[in-house]
């Protein structure tokens, strides 16, 4: 009995040893007085600049051991007391476990979690989407510094939501090129916390909080359709196309972001693998836009090139081409394997490999981690108590209220609690916990569902209606309509999940899945009090069925609002917040996916294949809402305080014999009389203008309000793949009620008003240029601007009679 007791005594001791006693986690960190004789390692010597430093560590390093180096799992050189680094960490909306360099423990339980990216698009708010960058820095510079966290996060996901079926719509900022590159300058500067009151948009000595990586580069944005995976797909894609949709983004985030990393896809662009590509690597991205950081590869990109497309006849072939390329790390294990070799056949200079952990370990400096002790850093402090904080969580709910669209409202919305006393909420997102947090996400603080949310105003009886969002069973529906049939008004949460939209997983169609459609009708028909639909989604889903129905009071996009979604979700629904989220993308209808292949890369209408083109720039089908749509709870006005009506544009100086020989005509299809300039001819420096815009609360309560100005090209019926019109300018600004609020926006003439042309030269077109203030559910305000050319003008007037 006593050795009995003595057992159960020791077993006991030993889980309590277990549960308190956990394997702790080091810092990695280089330079470590108690590891090495740093006195002797000139690359520790704070005192000497990057370059001298890095240029200093990589001489020190035999081949065998470089080759270990630039891969996601560093091996580390301990001799020089290098640790293990892992530089695959994630931050896409909040710090992700969905990589090998991110762990959660007792230490840190959890991170904040934000929306999903294309939900913070909607806000079409640049200073929202830097803060939450910054708190995702913030909370990823505490976790690297209790060694749970590596100190490159691979963010933000800048591609181009071209297609409503694509997987990963949901990281991104949406369909527009111009919001995508806000966006990514934006949560660059958030991330490396890099502000613009700052010199140079530079932190002190070139320092990084932590370092962001730009991807997917480029036309990346098919994972799995219909048997076409992301692997084997080579994007055909125009000059045009590159130049005006696939490229812009990728190009702000280095030039104006200041990006130190940029990621290539694993997808050819017009044959060539983006990771083999030295024309879109080194001549585009380091060369042209002078990146000050390093090139990693999508993981396993090389090696995909190699085994499952056969791009090269050898292992070696395929490092070659990577590294002469303009690759300097490989997210896998292929450059560890095979890059010795193909260095000893002669198929790689040993100076590449040293160029590409040159371009490495400079970011590792800047960052300090080649600065001994990391806690005399200066975010060395920061620490688990600056992890989902109050304020962290709170800038969640913030981000979700100000993301979440009003699609359509009858004047239902918002509700009241005093005649709300009961309320049926239903759908299998009602009470959604994970999916509210999308992909590449952690481990949240914490949970407020739509149920939750909602409980807080009023009664709630929930039904789910569908066990999930596949909703194969309709088993659960016919509880569903008689919860609805007693409730003084309904809210059904309906949408899809990861399961539907994922990485390397596409949808096949718009609509619900399963009977949720069913679900809705029988609750609609259930119904005795009005029916609020909201949508949880990464894009667009046809409810045309829905708007139809007179008892649908009110519909809201809803996206995957992250952990506290519901919260915003119900202070929408019931008037503590008044909406004004506004659609990143067009809500194209189901029939779209049965008319367009999602791999036709072409963003232009082509009526001779009966082709209606994409997103709000070329689309020429009907949609159920258009891009920049969203309504309030009040009603905004606007007007043109001051613009000009006229601008000069200088040419370069040049001794031109004839002006006639700076006029293009290739951009022209059929406008005789449009006249373009090839923006090399012009002098773009400081040609810029700025446009007043007055705001005007006519409603009875205060509301923030998107100002979206669109520019229309002259000629833009006769001119090649001109757009219908295109976003230049969007502010989010809060009027109250009754006030007038103004807001300025700058455009930059060589940049904003320029046309990509059929070999992807960029054009100023002469004349009369239009400007549409507000969004498509408003009354647009119009105002018109000339570009003229004196020089033009002077020699012969009859060049601008098509004025």
């Amino acid at each position: 009995m006593k050795q009995h007791h003595l057992i159960l005594s020791s077993i006991l001791w030993i889980t309590l040893l277990l549960v308190v006693i956990r394997p702790s986690i080091s810092i990695p960190y280089a330079c470590n007085k108690q590891v090495v004789d740093t006195a002797k390692l000139a690359f520790c010597d704070t005192s000497l600049s990057y370059q001298d430093r890095v240029k200093d560590l990589v001489s020190r390093l035999t081949l065998q051991e470089k080759v270990q180096q630039f891969v996601n799992k560093a091996a580390g050189v301990p001799r020089l007391g290098l640790p293990e680094y892992e530089w695959w960490n994630e931050a896409l909306h909040g710090v992700s476990s969905n990589c090998p360099g991110v762990h959660f423990n007792a230490t840190v339980p959890g991170a904040t979690s934000f929306p999903a990216v294309i939900l913070s698009a909607a806000s079409f708010n640049d200073t929202l989407w830097y803060e939450i960058a910054r708190v995702a820095s913030t909370e990823g510079r505490a976790m690297y510094n209790v060694g749970l966290s590596g100190l490159t996060f691979w963010s933000p996901n800048i591609n181009v939501y071209r297609d409503p079926r694509w997987g990963r719509g949901q990281e991104t900022p949406g369909e527009d090129p111009f919001v995508a590159s806000k966006y990514g300058v934006s949560y660059v500067r958030g991330l490396q916390d890099i502000d613009d009151r700052q010199e140079g948009n530079a932190t002190i000595n070139g320092r990084l909080k932590v370092s962001s990586c730009c991807k997917h580069y480029t036309a990346y944005d098919v994972e799995n359709w219909l048997g076409v995976d992301r692997f084997h797909f080579d994007a055909k894609v125009t000059l045009q196309d590159l130049e005006d949709t696939f490229q812009p983004p990728f190009k702000s985030c280095v030039l104006e972001g200041h990006a130190s990393s940029v990621m290539c896809s694993y997808n050819r662009v017009n044959g060539v693998p983006s990771c083999a590509d030295r024309k879109l690597l080194k001549g585009i991205v380091r060369e042209q836009w002078n990146l000050d950081g390093y090139i990693v590869s999508d993981c396993d990109s090389v090696e995909v090139y190699f085994d499952r497309i056969n791009y090269t006849k050898t292992p070696e072939d395929a490092v070659a081409l990577a590294l002469n390329a303009g690759l300097d790390l490989n997210c896998g294990t292929f450059l560890s394997k095979h890059t010795e070799n193909a260095v000893k056949q002669g198929k790689v200079l040993e100076s590449q490999v040293d160029r590409a952990l040159i371009n490495n370990y400079v970011v590792l400096m800047r960052l300090g981690y080649f600065d001994g002790d990391p806690t005399q850093h200066p975010f060395g402090k920061l620490g688990p108590s600056e992890i989902c904080t109050k304020d962290h969580q709170e800038l969640a709910v913030e981000a979700a209220r100000q993301g979440i669209v009003l699609l359509d409202n009858d004047g239902t919305l918002p509700l009241s609690p005093k005649t709300t006393k009961n309320l049926a909420v239903i759908g299998p997102s009602g009470n959604a916990t994970q999916t509210m947090i999308s992909n590449y996400a952690g481990v949240p603080c914490g949970y407020i569902t739509p149920l939750q949310g909602l409980q807080k105003y009023t009664s709630v009886a929930f039904q789910p209606g569908c066990a999930d969002v596949s909703c194969n069973d309709g088993s659960l529906i016919d509880s569903a309509a008689k919860a609805a049939s007693t409730a003084d008004a309904v809210v059904v949460v309906v949408g899809i999940d990861q399961s539907f939209e994922a990485e390397e997983r596409d949808k096949v169609n718009l609509t619900l899945p399963g009977q949720q459609e069913k679900l809705v009708m029988e609750v609609i028909n259930a119904a005795t009090g009005p029916v609020i639909l909201a949508v949880m989604s990464g894009g667009p889903i046809d409810v045309s069925f829905a708007k139809k129905e007179r008892k649908v009071a009110a519909i809201l996009w809803v996206g995957y609002p992250g952990q506290s979604g519901g919260e915003a979700m119900a202070q929408i629904i019931f008037g503590d917040h008044n909406p004004g989220g506004r659609l990143p993308f067009t809500w194209y209808p189901k029939e779209y996916t049965e008319q367009v292949p999602m791999t036709d890369m072409n963003m232009r209408a082509d009526s001779s294949r009966n082709y209606p083109g994409r997103t709000y720039r070329f689309y020429t089908g009907p949609s159920l809402y258009e891009f920049g749509h969203g309504l309030s709870y009040t009603t905004f006005s606007k007007f043109v305080h001051t613009a000009p009506s006229s601008i000069s544009v200088p040419l370069n100086p040049s001794p031109y014999a004839d002006p006639h020989n700076i006029l293009t005509t290739n951009t022209i299809k059929s406008a005789p009389n449009a006249q373009a300039i090839n923006i090399s001819k012009v002098n773009c420096e400081g040609l810029q203008f700025n446009i007043e815009v007055g705001v005007k609360n006519s409603g009875n309560v205060d509301g923030t309000d998107v100002v979206l100005v669109f520019w229309k090209p002259p000629y833009s019926d006769g001119v090649t793949g001109s757009p219908m019109k295109q976003l230049v300018g969007f502010e989010r600004v809060k009027v109250e009620k009754g006030k007038v609020e103004f807001v300025i926006f700058t455009v930059d003439v060589c940049k904003h008003l320029s046309l990509a042309d059929k070999e992807g030269m960029r054009n100023l077109l002469l004349g009369q240029h239009k400007f549409v203030i507000g969004s498509p559910t408003e009354h647009e305000v119009r105002h018109h601007l000339y570009l003229r050319v004196p020089e033009i003008e002077r020699e012969d007037e009859s060049l601008l009679s098509g004025f």
